[in-house]
């Protein structure tokens, strides 16, 4: 996460892979605060029900000499976070903010794709006799995206997005089924019952979702990880579909340069429908 005109931001950001459970979860308060309050040791020891001396710790992993330290170039820059009243808010700042975290998002998702991973899901989807996708609200319209773009190469792939057709359709896969589930918090009940109603079935199960818990890995063949947007300074202005869409860009790519003749035919022929039926309704039109 790149946190422009934060510095202080910036270093807890930076050092959070190294910290400790607790000075993680102090990292978190600072990172999402964006209000004026009494930052003394005492009060924020007590309001986080962490100790002075990891209030300390966490200050020294940050780079700071201690707490103080810290906390009078937090302050500093936490002028910039708050908005002035009566002043019209910088449209350049709220630009920088959000290219800063697409840039963020852009350089995890990277960082997490494996491509030996990669390569199994292309490979499950070419072998694939039926393909479902299950998603719901945001993930959902990725869902239908999927569809769109592997139906135009010939790939049998239906979009469900409704709660209750999702889990019949889980019930009537078998062992010539994939199902790709998308939930970005893995913890979508529609979406976690049905993965697991089309597993019994015997069903091949891709999970793309931002959360690793053992609980979600449970109830797949592979859990496919995507970047989040929880830490994002932008906050609700970044699209939590947007790692979906680079993922969705990736395997879509080494799908297509597999057998490219055949898949490339099948475009033309779908390209060749859609246009011919474009042009025959002009017709009946005219």
């Amino acid at each position: 996460m790149i946190y422009y005109q934060n510095e202080t931001k910036q270093n807890m950001f930076n050092s959070y892979n190294n910290m400790t459970p607790v000075e993680r979860s102090i990292a978190d308060f600072f990172l999402s605060n964006t209000e004026k309050m009494d930052f003394s040791s005492k009060n924020i020891s007590k309001r986080l029900y962490v100790s002075e001396a990891a209030l300390s710790r966490f200050s020294k992993k940050c780079g700071y000499k201690g707490y103080r330290e810290l906390i009078f170039s937090y302050e500093k820059d936490l002028e910039n976070d708050i908005p002035k009243e009566d002043i019209e808010p910088d449209i350049s700042s709220f630009t920088k903010k959000i290219k800063g975290s697409y840039a963020s998002i852009l350089q995890e998702e990277f960082g997490l794709l494996n491509e030996k991973q990669i390569r199994k899901v292309v490979e499950k989807l070419e072998n694939a006799r039926k393909i479902y996708i299950f998603g719901i609200g945001s993930p959902g319209l990725i869902a239908k995206e999927f569809q769109q773009r592997f139906i135009r190469i010939g790939l049998p792939m239906e979009a469900v997005t409704d709660a209750q057709l999702m889990q019949m359709c889980a019930a009537l896969t078998d062992e010539e089924t994939l199902v790709i589930a998308i939930s970005l918090s893995g913890k979508t009940k529609e979406v976690n019952n049905s993965v697991r109603i089309a597993k019994k079935k015997g069903t091949s199960v891709v999970y793309i979702t931002t959360n690793e818990s053992a609980e979600t890995a449970e109830c797949c063949d592979e859990l496919i990880r995507v970047a989040g947007t929880k830490n994002a300074e932008a906050g609700n202005m970044v699209s939590p579909q947007f790692s979906l869409l680079m993922l969705l860009d990736v395997l879509f790519a080494y799908y297509f340069a597999n057998n490219t003749y055949y898949k490339v035919k099948k475009y033309k022929e779908t390209m060749s429908a859609v246009q011919g039926n474009a042009e025959l309704m002009e017709e009946e039109s005219s």
